[in-house]
């Protein structure tokens, strides 16, 4: 068995065993549940609404905040808490690189975050489908696209999440620059550019400069991947006139997203290479 196959192994018996996979799963689940049923009378009643789509388009604001949230979770001290317990440099010690560890780490927490969304927002889109009392593939087409943005959001913020661990001495400072990190690319940057749109007189802020602006925030590829990906989510998120006039294709944007992952990862490899255990 490969060294790394064996750190795979041994993160998804511990995210097991400290029940994240469950935890996270009933999060998910609950807040899609909550979404969808609590806001289905108004939303069927008034515009005959696919009951899935409406979710979809709920989930896609809100899992802004969570799915980043649950990803530093799991990453944040992955490196540096093994460091601080004095098992890093057991594990080390065996015929094993850095290079593989950190890999194993992070695809072992990546199956947990996978896991948890595929069966929660899975669950919850049957079961919503269900108590609506009838089946509808229109809506199926937009979930599959949530839970794959999700994944990779996730994953995005886990290899900032990984950064910070490699570089952080303490588990208290990954942890503090993890809240902030989040804080920043959740909350401040949007509210960052819409400071700067409303400032801007001449309208120097292009619809192409803002596209590209949005592009080096990954929560806002996740939301324009989602809200106008297909014609019925732009619609009942009121953004069927950007959707039209959206340059930034599918395909872009979900490479933009890989860039994500990839860059702060090879950064978090190059970093827990260089550094002293």
């Amino acid at each position: 068995m490969s060294p790394t196959l064996t750190v795979i192994k041994k993160e998804l018996k511990d995210s097991l065993r400290n029940r994240w996979v469950i935890a996270a799963t009933l999060l998910l689940a609950i807040l899609a549940l909550s979404l969808g049923f609590l806001g289905s009378t108004p939303a069927g009643g008034n515009v005959k609404a696919d009951l899935l789509t409406v979710t979809v388009v709920s989930l896609s604001s809100l899992s802004i905040f969570l799915i980043p949230l649950i990803a530093m979770l799991l990453s944040h001290d992955a490196l540096i808490g093994e460091i601080e317990r004095g098992t890093m440099s057991l594990l080390l010690s065996y015929p094993i690189s850095r290079t593989q560890v950190l890999a194993g780490k992070f695809i072992g927490h990546l199956l947990v975050l996978t896991l948890a969304t595929t069966i929660g927002y899975g669950l919850a889109g049957l079961a919503l489908q269900l108590g609506s009392g009838g089946f509808s593939a229109a809506g199926w087409g937009p979930l599959i696209l949530l839970i794959v943005a999700s994944i990779l959001l996730g994953a995005a913020f886990m290899s900032i999440g990984y950064l910070i661990s490699a570089w952080a001495k303490e588990r208290a400072t990954a942890a503090g620059v993890a809240i902030a990190v989040w804080l920043f690319f959740v909350v401040i940057f949007d509210m960052a550019i819409l400071g700067a749109l409303v400032a801007d007189s001449q309208q120097t802020i292009t619809a192409n400069i803002l596209e590209v602006i949005l592009l080096f925030n990954p929560t806002d590829i996740y939301r324009l991947l989602n809200l106008t990906g297909y014609e019925n989510t732009a619609m009942y998120a009121g953004m069927a006139g950007l959707s039209s006039q959206l340059s930034l294709s599918k395909t872009i944007l979900f490479i933009m997203q890989f860039a994500w992952i990839i860059v702060p990862l090879v950064l978090a490899m190059m970093t827990f290479k260089k550094r002293s255990i």
